[in-house]
Order: structure tokens, then C-alpha cells, then sequence
């Protein structure tokens, strides 16, 4: 890989206005294919599969009608006097203008909706009355009926008695007149008990007509007592809530039509009356760049500016880095059209494009000057970084990208995309790090140092390298005192709760807020938040049953703790599927009101097999949460396997992969620790624009998780690498630690100031997501890179010693040489990097264990010097040197003449092999195996730069 990018670079630097052009050409392509093919973002967070999305899909199946989005307009006057009469019929005529909109499907008066429920109560009441005056006239009709009963009972008494009577008197048979008189009494007694039946009939029917009456009139009332709570016109008469519903699904309303609406009803608004809308209305697609983030990207630019020393080497990160970003976001942006994107997804593209495009960028230009001041040329010096510092980037991007295409199994489709387009962003910054970067530098030449600088190009820079370790004391205080702090920042994460934003967490003057504390103060926090049960009965009811059942069920939900109000919304066709709409008595975000969701549905099934299903944004983040929460640990687990597999690799070690992670949770503990502090318990929350504490956002552990998990692993790899090659060549295990850290602190702290000073740009965005997302970044990047990376975890390598690297000997043996930084290219490549010591002051041998102070672990000497490779002069590390230089080469000596320009290479013992380079600025490069010995005739100097695993004595001429 390291050979590979060797040449791209080289290839960059020679076709630099190719490269350049190409780049303009793909940033062309990406920006049309966004502008053809771009769609719409959603604001709305989703997860198909889960209960609430059930509902949601049945709700729509159900009731086809209520389907459409909506979002509510809260009109109040301007004095806080109730409502004119003419605002009144003004407010309606605009909300029947609105409604004409494209888009719109229809309107809700909220004062023709009061009236109707104050009608319905007047109606329920008046009802009542005539029931009970039409019960009470068939009560009089009833005493009257049976009065005449009574007279009809006794007449009839009569009748057969005197008939009795004279059919005895006349000897058993009447005469016929007689007999005629009293069949026409009978008659008239038996048609007078017919109309007294038919009149008791009447009153039975009527009285039954009046019982159907009066119990559906009794629902109608329970019905309407359980909706009490709920209205569309506050009590003291100054505010309204109305209602606007669109003819397409919510996630499918475009910003367009909720714009006309706004632009409609706030052009024609009434006199003395103001309008707010809520969040589904005016919740708008987040910035993708700022004033916060600008300020941000200056910071970067101010912290480049100090460590580069020029306008033009300050600028070149920030070129590359804005040129990525532009590709990887409209690249990511053209597929909205084909796929549900999440408003912040670019967002985040564009934080991450930005910090590591900068960083990454910034690493190889680092080397690249560090290299140019040392003499070496400058297509060779491009290719040199892009083969070393660019083999560290693209294998640190690599462990961004794994963590970020790893939210894929979590199997939640939004936080899976959101990854993919960091993901692609990424890629496109370690992209352009290796290849527009060596060509604007090739462009650039030695423009990219300062004039001064160039003035010393080829002179020999001392590097005081520490030449002690750190005491242990220090480090087992630094330890303790480290974890101290991030265990107390990390107490609060133990409250931490999830969920999603809602109204109040907007700004203070914006219309969301204005409208969310509206409706919260005239008609309770549940009224932001209502949920919806749905009811699927066994069977289909009649539409006499109907109404019996929704007072059953609606009395059973109202039974429950925090149920301010439940209104019935309507049967479904065939009368299979009830909907109620629930107020809670607190907020969407209100511990209550989870708990509310999860007795509704521990309810489930009713008496009758009645199942219930509940939807609404409480039920929503509680089903978000959960699945995150699901997904956590398998994401978690094969993130960390990766970095421990990775790691290994890359250190040959058990234990400094196993600190890295150990440090990474620490890190992440603390992370979430502040998260909760500021943006859950509202602690510094003027600063940072919290105004109304609330839950942490649902997805924000599992991003932070991912992203930072890439980063902390890229400081990882800078810092402790550098350890590790100075252990490999010959530094004591503690002291190694110490020059690592001495080696690579300049550029991590560097890189760690530009990330999160990018991160912290979007600390102050509009959207209560990007604030928190933003956050969690900056802070989880200054927690690890500045406490675990450069303070801990030196701490704790100090404290291990030698066994930090231990590995088993058999697992040795299979690794495969992963040369990350690409110290094989360097061999293959000699240059002269870096600090000539003096030469010994006497002829006994000086190795880089007992003190030579040399970053590259050499010495220099005078010219026509033997360089051997052999063991120290002290018999306590003679025999370890020995049999690490055997290991290495079994031959020891190389000779060089005073004069390489007449002869190169004098003697050379036997089994080494040996390559002579040419000569660069009067320096001579001799490679001998992994060897490589640079002699400068001019300056009287040598530089020996040691193999892994070697150790180098330069003796005096004998």
C-alpha cells in the first residue's frame, strides 16, 4: 500500500493540473447529479417494523380520509382580549382561502369546531330534557290508560254479572232481545279494550323508542365527558388552535406547500391577531453551514495558520478539505430522490467531510515540509508523505469508515444511511488527502514554507528527543487523577433518557416555540403530544354497537393514571377498527406520558379480544429507544472486535489494543456524561442555547459511538505507533513512551484543536439535533484525545513497561508485517529526515540505548568512519542487542571511503546486501539490508537510521 501511494503521489505531483482539473469535473458531476436527481428530506424519524409504525400503516388503511399530514396554526390576539366577533369570521374566511392552496386537502375552524361541541353538549342536554318530558307525558298517558282500564275492567265485572244473572232468572236461555242488548254492550266493551290496547301499545313502543333514546343519548354523553379536555379554542377566548391537513402522507409534503401555507395565513392574517406554527409546519431543513460553523472553520484556519506558518500552507488543508465536503455531500444529496433521508443526514456529512478532511490532509503536508526542510526533493518528498503519513490516513479513514458502515446492522434504516453518507464523505477526504493534496503541493513547490524557512533547507536540525521516561509516580498520579475526573464527568450519564425533540426544544423566537408554550399554557403540555389508540375488534360491529363499544374502551383508556381526555376519531367501514385520539395530562418528552404508552398497551387485549395498538410521538421514541437499544450491543461488539483485530495487527501487541478500547469506553462514558449534564439537566444551558432541558436525542449514542470510536482509534494509531517504533529501535520500553508521545503530540493536538473546533460550529446551529450532535463530538474528542490519548494512556504504558508489547510467540509468527506509516518505503527510499548528533568523544563504542541523543536512534560521526552494527559495550544489554542484530542481519560491518564521488563503497562485508543510491544535495545513500547509512563528505557527518528490532554502535576509525 505504502509503494502504491508512493506513486500515486508522485503520479499527483507530475500531472498536478490534471489531477486538479479532474477533481473540479467530479465536483461538477456531483452537483448536477444533486440538482437532477435530489428529492425531499424528512424531518421526521422512522423506523418501519416497530408497534408505532404498525398503527401509523393501519390508521392509513383504516381511515384512508385522515390519512394526510397535518400541522396546527395557533392564532392569539395581539392584547390577550378574547377574540372579536370579525377576527373570528375573518380567521375562518383565511383558513378557507388556505385550504384552496395546492396541497391542501382541507381546514379546520377552530371556532366552528367549539361551536359544534358546545352544540352537541347543548343538544345532548336538550335531549335529556325532551326525554324526560316525553317520558313524563307517557307517564300521565299511562296513569290515564290505566284509569280507563280500570273503568273498562269494572264495566266488563258488571256486564257479566247482569248476564249471569239473567240467564238464571230466564231459566238458562235469554229471550233474543235481551240476548241482543247485552251483545252490543260486549261489543262496545270489547272495542273500547281494543283502542285501550292499542293506546298501551303506543306508550310501550314510545317508552321502548325513548329507553334507545335516552341510552344512546347516556353514550353520547360519556363520549362526550371522557373529550372534555379537549379543545380547539381556549377559555378565556384568546386563543385558537386550528388545523391544517394536506393531501399526501407527512413525510411526502414538500417544504413548498408548507411554505404557501405559512406565506398565505401570515399575508392575511386579521388585525390585533398573531399566528404561530408548529413544528410540522415550520420546521424547515437545517443549515448545512452558518455562522457558528464559520467561526469554527476559522478557528481551524487560525490553528493551521500557527502551526504551518503561512497564509498558503494553512490554506491548502482547508481547499481540500471544502472541495470533499462539496463532492461528498451533493454526491450523498442526489440520492434523496430514491431514498428517505433524514434532514441532518447532510449535516453530518458535512461535519465530518470538513474535520477529517483537514486533519487528513494536514498530515501529509506536515510530512511533506518536514522533508523539504531536510533537503529532499520535492516530487520526491510529495510521494514520500503520500507513501508514509498517507498510508497512517488512508488506514486511520479506514477504521472511521468501518465504525460508520457498521451502523448498517443495526438494522434501522435512517441510522444506517446516515452512516453511508458519512461514510462517503470520508472517503472522498481520504481521497483527495492522496491525491489532490500532492498535487496542490506539487503546484505550490516551496511556496508551502515560509521564506525564512526556506533558508535552511538542508541544514541539520538538532531535535532534543527526551532522554529520560516519565516518573512513576507521576504517571500513577496522572492515572488516577484522569479517571477521577472522567468517572465524576460520566455520573450523570447514569439518568441519561432518550427521545426525540420536539417543539420547545427550538429557539426561544422561533414561531415552533412560540407555538408549542401557546398551546401548553391555554390548553395543557398533552395537547402537543396526543397519542392515538387504535382498537381491532374480533368482529365487525353493528352500528348500534358501535358507539357502545367506543365508551366501553374509551372509559377503559380514561381509567388509566395521566389520561386528561380521550376523543373518539371514528370507525373504520366496516366497523372492524376503532380509533381514539388520547390527551395525556404532561408532555410528549414527560416520564408520565412513556409510561402511559407502555400501560395502554400492557391493556392489550380487552375484554372481547379487543386488541389495542398505540402511535404518537411518545409512543414513537419509546420504540426508537428500544430498537436502538437492541441494536446496541451487537454494534458495539463488532465495532470493538474490529479495532481489537485491527490493533493487533498494527502494534503486535495484546494489551495496548485492550488500553485503546478501555480508554475508548472511558472516554465515551464521560461523553455521554456531558451530554446528559447540559442538554438533559439544562446545567450551563444559557451557553449552549438550552433553554428547556429535555431527553437526549434517541440516535445520538449510537453515532457518537461510531464516529468517535474512528477517531479515538486515529489518535491511537498516531501516538502510540510512534511508541512502538521507538521500542522497536532499541529505546527502553518507558522511555519509548515518552518519545513517542514527544514525536506525535504536536500533529494529534493539533488535529484534535481543527476537529473540534469544527464540531464545536455546530454547537450553536438552529437545529436542537445538530446542537446536540455537534456537542457530543467536540466534547468527545477534546475528552480523548487530550485526557485518554495523551495523558492516560501514556500513563498507563508507563506503568506497564516492556509488557506492553508482549504477544504470544505462536500469534507472532502469523501476523502478518502490517507497516502502517511505511517505514519499508523509507528503506527503500533513503532520505535524510531528521537530527545529526555529534560525533563520540572518544574511541569506545556509543549506542542509542546508553544515550545517544538522536530521534533516528543514529549518530553521526566524521567521514571515512566504520559503522558496525554490534552489541553496547555495557554486558547487561550486550547479549539482548546481539541477539536482536542477529536476528536482523548476521553480518555487522560496513565501510565507507572519505570520498563516495571516487569510491561509493570500499568494503562491505559478506552477507549484506547492499544498493548505492544516488547522491542528493552532497549526501550519499547507502542502503545495507534494512540498513541505511547516509555520508555527507562536505559536513563530516554520517547518519545511521536502525531497522526494527536493531540496534546501531558507531565506533571511531581504527
Amino acid at each position: 500500500m505504502a509503494e502504491l501511494l508512493y506513486r500515486l503521489g508522485r503520479f499527483s505531483a507530475r500531472r498536478a493540473w490534471a489531477v486538479l482539473i479532474s477533481w473540479i469535473v467530479i465536483l461538477g458531476i456531483s452537483v448536477g447529479a444533486f440538482l437532477a436527481f435530489g428529492g425531499t428530506l424528512s424531518s421526521a424519524v422512522t423506523i418501519p417494523g416497530t408497534p408505532t409504525a404498525k398503527v401509523t400503516d393501519q390508521l392509513e388503511e383504516s381511515f384512508p380520509s385522515a390519512s394526510g399530514g397535518t400541522g396546527a396554526m395557533v392564532f392569539h390576539t395581539k392584547d390577550g382580549d378574547a377574540f372579536t366577533d370579525s377576527q373570528k369570521t375573518a380567521i375562518g374566511e383565511l383558513l378557507d382561502e388556505t385550504a384552496d392552496l395546492k396541497g391542501v386537502d382541507t381546514t379546520v375552524n377552530p371556532f366552528e369546531t367549539q361551536e359544534t361541541i358546545a352544540d352537541q353538549a347543548k343538544q345532548i342536554s336538550d335531549g335529556k330534557t325532551q326525554i324526560d318530558d316525553g317520558r313524563t307525558q307517557l307517564t300521565d298517558g299511562q296513569t290515564q290508560l290505566d284509569a280507563g282500564q280500570q273503568q273498562l275492567t269494572d264495566a266488563q265485572t258488571q256486564l257479566s254479572a247482569a248476564l249471569a244473572q239473567a240467564q238464571q232468572a230466564a231459566g238458562g236461555t235469554l229471550p233474543a232481545a235481551a240476548q241482543a242488548q247485552f251483545d252490543a254492550q260486549q261489543t262496545a266493551i270489547t272495542q273500547q279494550q281494543t283502542a285501550l290496547d292499542a293506546q298501551q301499545a303506543t306508550i310501550t313502543e314510545n317508552l321502548a323508542k325513548l329507553d334507545e333514546q335516552s341510552t344512546k343519548l347516556e353514550l353520547s354523553s360519556q363520549l362526550l365527558d371522557l373529550s372534555s379536555g379537549i379543545r380547539t379554542v381556549s377559555t378565556d377566548d384568546t386563543t385558537a388552535v386550528a388545523n391544517v391537513v394536506f393531501d399526501k402522507r407527512q413525510q411526502e409534503v414538500t417544504p413548498e406547500t408548507k411554505q404557501s401555507v405559512i406565506d398565505q395565513v401570515k399575508k392575511d392574517v386579521p388585525s390585533g391577531v398573531e399566528v404561530e406554527f408548529s413544528n410540522e409546519l415550520a420546521q424547515s431543513l437545517p443549515q448545512l453551514f452558518g455562522v457558528g460553523e464559520a467561526i469554527g472553520l476559522i478557528i481551524a484556519a487560525i490553528t493551521l495558520l500557527v502551526m504551518l506558518g503561512t497564509v498558503i500552507a494553512a490554506s491548502l488543508p482547508l481547499v481540500s478539505a471544502i472541495v470533499g465536503v462539496g463532492v461528498g455531500v451533493t454526491a450523498s444529496l442526489s440520492l434523496s430522490g430514491v431514498v428517505d433521508m433524514l434532514s441532518i443526514t447532510p449535516v453530518l456529512g458535512v461535519m465530518l467531510g470538513l474535520a477529517v478532511g483537514i486533519d487528513y490532509s494536514l498530515f501529509i503536508l506536515n510530512r511533506h515540509r518536514k522533508q523539504l526542510l531536510a533537503g529532499v526533493e520535492l516530487h520526491e518528498s510529495i510521494g514520500l508523505a503520500n507513501g508514509t503519513s498517507g498510508n497512517a490516513v488512508v488506514f486511520a479513514g479506514s477504521t472511521v469508515l468501518v465504525a460508520l458502515l457498521a451502523l448498517n446492522v443495526t438494522g434501522i434504516p435512517f441510522l444506517g444511511l446516515m452512516g453511508t453518507v458519512g461514510a462517503i464523505c470520508v472517503a472522498v477526504a481520504i481521497l483527495l488527502a492522496v491525491t489532490l493534496t500532492p498535487a496542490l503541493l506539487s503546484l505550490l513547490g516551496l511556496r508551502i514554507l515560509s521564506r525564512k524557512a526556506r533558508g535552511t533547507i538542508g541544514t541539520p536540525r538538532p531535535d532534543a528527543v527526551p532522554t529520560k521516561p516519565m516518573g512513576t509516580l507521576r504517571a500513577v498520579g496522572t492515572l488516577v487523577a484522569g479517571l477521577v475526573v472522567l468517572g465524576v464527568v460520566a455520573i450523570p450519564a447514569l439518568d441519561m433518557r432518550l427521545g426525540l425533540p420536539d417543539g420547545s426544544s427550538e429557539a426561544v423566537d422561533s414561531t415552533q416555540y412560540q407555538s408549542y408554550t401557546l398551546i401548553e399554557d391555554k390548553f395543557g403540555a398533552g395537547v402537543n403530544g396526543p397519542l392515538l389508540v387504535v382498537a381491532t375488534l374480533p368482529d365487525a360491529a353493528t352500528d348500534e354497537e358501535v358507539l357502545e363499544e367506543q365508551v366501553r374502551i374509551g372509559q377503559e383508556i380514561a381509567d388509566q393514571d395521566d389520561v386528561k381526555a380521550v376523543a373518539p376519531v371514528g370507525a373504520s367501514d366496516d366497523n372492524s377498527v376503532l380509533a381514539f385520539q388520547v390527551i395525556p395530562k404532561e408532555g410528549p418528552n414527560a416520564v408520565s406520558t412513556e409510561q402511559l404508552v407502555r400501560d395502554l398497551r400492557d391493556l392489550s387485549p380487552l375484554s372481547g379480544d379487543v386488541e389495542l395498538g398505540v402511535a404518537g410521538s411518545a409512543s414513537g421514541n419509546i420504540d426508537v429507544s428500544k430498537q436502538l437499544s437492541d441494536a446496541l450491543p451487537l454494534y458495539l461488539a463488532l465495532v470493538v472486535g474490529l479495532s481489537l483485530i485491527i490493533m493487533i495487527l498494527v502494534f503486535r501487541s495484546i494489551l495496548v489494543p485492550l488500553t485503546a478500547t478501555l480508554g475508548f469506553m472511558l472516554s465515551l462514558a464521560a461523553t455521554f456524561g456531558g451530554i446528559t449534564a447540559i442538554f438533559q439537566w439544562g446545567w450551563l444551558g444559557p451557553v449552549f442555547g438550552v433553554h428547556d432541558p429535555e431527553p437526549i436525542l434517541s440516535f445520538l449514542p449510537t453515532i457518537l459511538i461510531g464516529i468517535l470510536f474512528g477517531l479515538a482509534m486515529d489518535y491511537q494509531l498516531f501516538l502510540v505507533s510512534g511508541m512502538r517504533e521507538a521500542f522497536a529501535h532499541g529505546a527502553p520500553a518507558r522511555l519509548a513512551v515518552q518519545r513517542g508521545l514527544h514525536a506525535g503530540r504536536t500533529v494529534v493536538v493539533a488535529a484534535a484543536i481543527i476537529m473540534i473546533s469544527v464540531f464545536g460550529g455546530f454547537i450553536f446551529s438552529h437545529s436542537a439535533m445538530i446542537r446536540s450532535i455537534g456537542f457530543g463530538l467536540a466534547f468527545g474528542v477534546l475528552v480523548d484525545a487530550f485526557v485518554v490519548r495523551m495523558l492516560l494512556i501514556p500513563a498507563v504504558m508507563h506503568l506497564l513497561g516492556k509488557s506492553a508489547w508482549w504477544i504470544p510467540k505462536w500469534l507472532d509468527r502469523i501476523l502478518p508485517n502490517v507497516d502502517v506509516e511505511g517505514a519499508a518505503l523509507e528503506r527503500s527510499h533513503p532520505h535524510d529526515t531528521g537530527s545529526v548528533a555529534t560525533a563520540p568523544s572518544s574511541g569506545e563504542p556509543r549506542n542509542a540505548v546508553d544515550g545517544a541523543e538522536t530521534a533516528a536512534l543514529g549518530a553521526g560521526v566524521t567521514a571515512g568512519t566504520a559503522a558496525h552494527v554490534a552489541a553496547p559495550s555495557s554486558e547487561l544489554t550486550r547479549r539482548e542487542a546481539a541477539a536482536a542484530a542477529e536476528r536482523t542481519h548476521p553480518a555487522h560491518v560496513l565501510t565507507t571511503d572519505p570520498d563516495p564521488a571516487d569510491q561509493q563503497v570500499s568494503r562491505v562485508e559478506p552477507g549484506l546486501d547492499v544498493v548505492v543510491h544516488p547522491a542528493t544535495a552532497g549526501v550519499q545513500r547507502v542502503a545495507v539490508g534494512a540498513y541505511v547509512i547516509a555520508v555527507d563528505a562536505d559536513n563530516g557527518t554520517a547518519v545511521v537510521e536502525p531497522p526494527v528490532g536493531g540496534v546501531v554502535v558507531v565506533r571511531a576509525p581504527r
